[in-house]
């Protein structure tokens, strides 16, 4: 690898963003940060542009911009607020690969632009294909862009079919750990609070995508990402629940034979793989250790605690728009439960009425869910007040 590939980190801030740039730093002669973009957290977004000195930064949150300009000012450094700068900032001519980190929806659009400039594309955002998988993978084709996935589930499915593009995949079999609740019953699950979901047993990660791990939404959202990656029937997507997250997932081809990727829990090692494929570079991350690890285990996930995932199963066999409105319904409740607003059972009770009531488009355009984005999300929010 001997090309220096100019990077923009969309949500720079976050735990994905922090972690590339951990990766880039190990590699200064293969990696240059070219944009950084963060949403609230300017102090952060400050520091790391003293350190990196890009050509550009955006803070989403427009009232943070002067703070973020008067901390640059002595730096060559372009400065820019709002989202849709960020949606902007992406078709730079002076960027190679974009790093989609950004939380939940956002991500959508700055990834349709993304690709619409023909930038290569490193997804951490699993929402913006489970909220118009069809329209990105279109997109990717007519632009002839590489979506390379960051998930540790997808990253693991992409490594296991390098050199077997060309072979049938039978089905994958996506892996969750389960979750700080695994093997819980909804008695249990009913009183729990928001520090009880926040400790992850495995991984570190931000608080929206840990609370999905632990109600299984983050492995239905893997279900229809994996759809729209891997085009794939969502028969031939499985789940397994592997409590010590080492197998991150597997493909099985059409002879029986299965491939997996495994390793430590380590997003650093997906993230460095996405930016530098096809190559692999040289680590000193910890190394997997049998001996550490006598026991790997596997067991069917509880659908009928943890509804979640089901009914990501049915948004994704009823396709269109569906998925979309499950993505915006979770995103509220999630934020609601975080605020204390909401029982943990009671996030899959808002997202199944949101389903059940909301309109159907077989065919949606981008309009279209743009559109039954901000409904779904009003409609859970009406939902939510009428509860209280």
């Amino acid at each position: 690898m001997t090309q220096n590939k100019r990077v923009a980190i969309l949500g720079c801030t976050g735990s994905i963003g922090t972690q590339t740039l951990e990766v880039i730093a190990q590699f200064p002669d293969l990696f240059t940060v070219e944009v950084l973009t963060a949403q609230n957290n300017a102090d952060l977004l400050i520091d790391q542009a003293l350190t990196w000195c890009p050509n550009a930064v955006v803070i989403g949150n427009e009232d943070l911009y002067p703070k973020v300009k008067e901390a640059l000012a002595s730096r060559p450094i372009k400065v820019f607020a709002g989202q849709k700068a960020i949606a902007q900032i992406v078709v730079m001519d002076s960027i190679d690969v974009v790093v989609t980190a950004l939380v939940g929806y956002s991500g959508l659009i700055p990834t349709v632009q993304a690709i619409k400039a023909g930038k290569q594309v490193a997804l951490a955002n699993k929402e913006t294909l489970v909220v118009a998988g069809e329209l990105i993978t279109a997109l990717a084709k007519q632009h002839g862009v590489n979506i390379y996935p960051i998930d540790s589930e997808h990253s693991a499915i992409f490594q296991c079919l390098v050199g077997e593009f060309h072979n049938p995949i039978e089905k994958i079999i996506l892996t969750a750990s389960g979750g700080p609740f695994r093997g819980k019953d909804r008695a249990f699950l009913a009183t729990v609070t928001r520090e009880q979901a926040l400790k992850h047993p495995n991984w570190d990660m931000g608080a929206k995508i840990t609370i999905d791990s632990a109600s299984l939404m983050n492995k239905g959202l893997e279900v229809i990402e994996a759809k729209w990656l891997f085009g794939l029937s969502p028969q031939k997507i499985e789940v397994v629940v592997h409590p010590q997250s080492i197998i991150h997932s597997l493909v099985q081809f059409e002879d029986g034979s299965l491939k997996a990727q495994l390793g430590l829990p380590d997003m650093r090692i997906p993230i460095q793989f996405a930016l530098s494929y096809p190559d692999r570079l040289k680590t000193s991350f910890e190394r997997f250790d049998f001996s550490k690890y006598p026991q790997l285990t596997f067991e069917q996930p509880d659908t009928a605690t943890f509804r979640n995932l089901h009914l990501a199963y049915q948004a994704l066999a009823a396709g269109g728009n569906s998925p979309c409105i499950l993505n915006a319904a979770n995103e509220v409740v999630v934020a609601a439960f975080l605020n204390r607003q909401l029982g943990f059972l009671e996030m899959s009770d808002l997202i199944e009425e949101t389903l059940n009531r909301s309109e159907f488009i077989a065919k949606p355009v981008l309009e279209d869910y743009i559109q039954t984005h901000q409904q779904a999300r009003t409609l859970t929010e009406n939902l939510l007040k009428s509860k209280r």
